[in-house]
């Protein structure tokens, strides 16, 4: 990113420079919690709204296609706003959606949900878009990796604690729900479940505060702000892109969509799989912790040997054979070991993320750059459809089935790193 526009000097250390860290650190631990909020949304949605499977996961769509809409209009909204106040209008409009589960919960009506997802996501597509270049300006440019893992440890540590927290308040004593609500006439049942919907307004309630004080308090943090690049238009004294380029762009956006899709299939499928293969739901309930765990594991290990013991594009080919290995085990073992092995994916995604990234961008400069960064964020699309597949493919045929889904995504991952590791080789 050009520093041109950058009214930030990389701050020496001290007392000052670690508050600004914490208060980075706490922006990636909320977009970890409220992410990974869904694989204990999924089941509870499903009950209380009586959905069907494939329509639960409706909630991972609403929530990632967000990203898609919005990452364009988030990068030229910052064009106007500036950084710090960018993150600000992000956690407003979270705030925001979280506010809309309060109706929503009340009514016990699933559409307004979604919607309140929606609004989340668009708020967190501003925020991200923000907060992660701005997290590389914080400092000098040679550290910028080191802040960037410890964001990241913050993420991840904040998505294994979603499902655990939400499903002890939300779906609490799940499996003598389930029994009690096999017993009840049809307003019996519909007076439990009204009170089971309402279950969700406390802590959005919680969320939407936390929100909105980490907005106010932003005001007086004193971050320095940052004027995005101009993400105008690419003519000028940007180079035409050859047609090689453009075709390894292509592929990195369907890197993306692929990684994205994977990574979130694991987290918020697992905990119906859990109860397809009968788990009592209060077991169920907290296995998005799982592969989020896994990918934890993964994230520091990878800070731990890139690039001392190995390349970032050698890591990133052998992951991916490995999250095509988990797959095929997924679906041809049985029990508690194929379930295992969709945990295990969270281990095998770890790297995928960082990894595609400069692949995809290598050759691409200038205001392209930017351009090109906003496009690749609409590649997070993934993530909403093919959990949106999977229901669908459940419904047809069996919820262990349905994964078969993940062999070709993970055999296009396989290619796409072995291409990047072989053009590298070729060029040294």
């Amino acid at each position: 990113m050009p520093a041109s526009t950058s009214t930030m000097d990389p701050p020496p250390g001290g007392p000052q420079y670690g508050k600004k860290l914490l208060l980075i650190g706490v922006f990636f631990f909320l977009f970890g919690f409220i992410s990974w909020i869904n694989g204990t949304l999924i089941p509870y949605l499903r009950i209380a709204c009586e959905l069907e499977e494939w329509q639960a996961y409706l909630v991972t769509f609403a929530f990632y296609i967000s990203y898609t809409v919005m990452a364009i209009p988030a990068s030229g909204l910052l064009q106007r706003t500036g950084m710090v106040k960018g993150m600000s209008l992000g956690l407003v409009v979270m705030a925001a959606g979280c506010a809309l589960f309060i109706p929503a919960a009340i009514m016990r009506f699933y559409p307004l949900f979604l919607l309140g997802l929606f609004v989340v996501g668009m708020g967190l597509t501003i925020l991200q878009t923000a907060v992660n270049p701005y997290v590389t300006l914080l400092g000098p440019a040679e550290s910028a990796a080191r802040r960037m893992s410890m964001m990241g440890v913050c993420n991840k540590v904040a998505g294994i604690l979603a499902p655990l927290v939400m499903g002890s308040i939300i779906l609490n004593n799940s499996d003598g729900l389930i029994q009690e609500l096999a017993g009840m006439n049809a307003a019996e049942r519909a007076v439990r479940l009204d009170g089971l919907s309402r279950m969700v307004i406390l802590p959005y309630c919680c969320l939407t505060g936390l929100l909105l004080l980490v907005a106010w308090g932003l005001r007086y943090a004193h971050l320095p702000d940052v004027q995005p690049p101009d993400t105008g238009s690419a003519s000028g004294n940007n180079p035409s892109l050859s047609p090689q380029v453009r075709w390894q762009f292509a592929l990195g956006f369907l890197a993306i969509f692929c990684c994205v899709g994977t990574e979130v299939l694991a987290g918020d499928t697992i905990g119906n799989y859990g109860l397809y293969h009968g788990l009592r739901l209060d077991v169920a309930k907290t296995l998005t912790a799982y592969p989020l765990a896994g990918m934890l594991i993964g994230y520091l290990l990878g800070i731990w040997a890139i690039p001392k013991y190995i390349s970032q594009q050698t890591i990133f080919l052998y992951s991916s054979w490995l999250g095509l290995l988990f797959a095929v085990l997924a679906i041809t073992l049985s029990g508690m070991a194929s379930i295992v092995c969709i945990a295990l994916l969270g281990l095998s995604n770890a790297v995928l993320w960082p990894a595609i990234w400069p692949q995809a961008l290598k050759g691409v400069s200038g205001k392209l750059l930017n351009t090109g960064g906003a496009v690749l964020i609409m590649g997070i699309a993934g993530g909403a459809l093919l959990p949106l597949l999977y229901g669908w493919l459940a419904r047809s045929a069996n919820n262990q089935w349905a994964y078969c889904i993940l062999i070709p995504v993970y055999g296009f991952l396989v290619y796409y790193s072995w291409s990047g590791r072989r053009s590298r080789l070729t060029n040294h």
